[in-house]
């Protein structure tokens, strides 16, 4: 059983008089365990399909299934539990509380699902041991790098034991040294066991996936996989 499944996603936005198909009939399957990245040109359909895959938003038709659950007809609070409980997302910009520690705010998701205090600073600071930060656990964002920002951003992402862990450009917002490190710190998580979709415009990022599915106006131009 795939770990994400579309079969025929659209997305149509009405402006005004006329239809734009964002997404064009798109069927995907995507193994638990997989490393891939979604790849395409600015307006290609690859952030509509990533907003989709994330529950972010709902097809205009077509099936999605996460997690042998099926997402395209369920509710706003639905979408809101399946994303909490299934997938986590990693941000080009961080979306760090200010004001807030590390530990805090990797501890947020935990917050919303109701965890205990105990619970949630044990599963944060394991969260924030997998990606090297636990001498940083008292630090706010302004005192750290931006390389260090995102790896609390992924900390953050894999508090909740996602399904999936959802990356959208993670590196667009680093030089191109600390992209690397970010880069490496994911090949790290695969290795252990994270299913990881990737969605960038950029080649080298996308080099690092085991697979790359390419967008192309709203539809899968091409699904290849590195020879093992």
């Amino acid at each position: 059983m795939a770990l994400i499944e579309t079969q025929d996603l659209w997305k149509t936005y009405v402006m005004g008089s006329e239809e734009i198909h964002a997404l064009r009939g798109v069927s995907i399957s995507i193994e638990r365990g997989e490393y891939v990245a979604i790849m395409g040109p600015s307006g290609s359909g690859k952030s509509t399909l990533m907003n989709l895959i994330g529950c972010l938003d709902t097809p205009s038709k077509g099936s999605y299934r996460l997690n042998n659950k099926q997402v395209s007809q369920m509710n706003d609070d639905e979408l809101a539990r399946i994303r909490n409980e299934e997938i986590g997302f990693v941000f080009q910009t961080f979306n760090l509380l200010p004001r807030a520690t590390a530990l805090h705010n990797v501890e947020l998701p935990l917050v919303y699902a109701g965890v205990g205090s105990k619970e949630r600073e044990a599963r944060a600071l394991q969260a924030l041991a997998r990606v090297d930060l636990t001498d940083r656990r008292l630090h706010r964002p302004n005192e750290l790098s931006g390389g260090q920002r995102q790896r609390v951003a992924v900390a953050r992402a894999l508090v909740n034991n996602p399904s999936i862990l959802l990356a959208d450009e993670p590196t667009g917002n680093l030089d191109s040294k600390t992209g690397e490190e970010i880069m490496t710190l994911f090949a790290k998580l695969h290795e252990s066991g994270n299913t990881i979709v990737l969605v960038t415009h950029e080649a080298d990022i996308a080099a690092h996936a085991h697979r790359v599915i390419h967008i192309k106006d709203g539809q899968v131009e091409k699904d290849s996989r590195k020879a093992a």
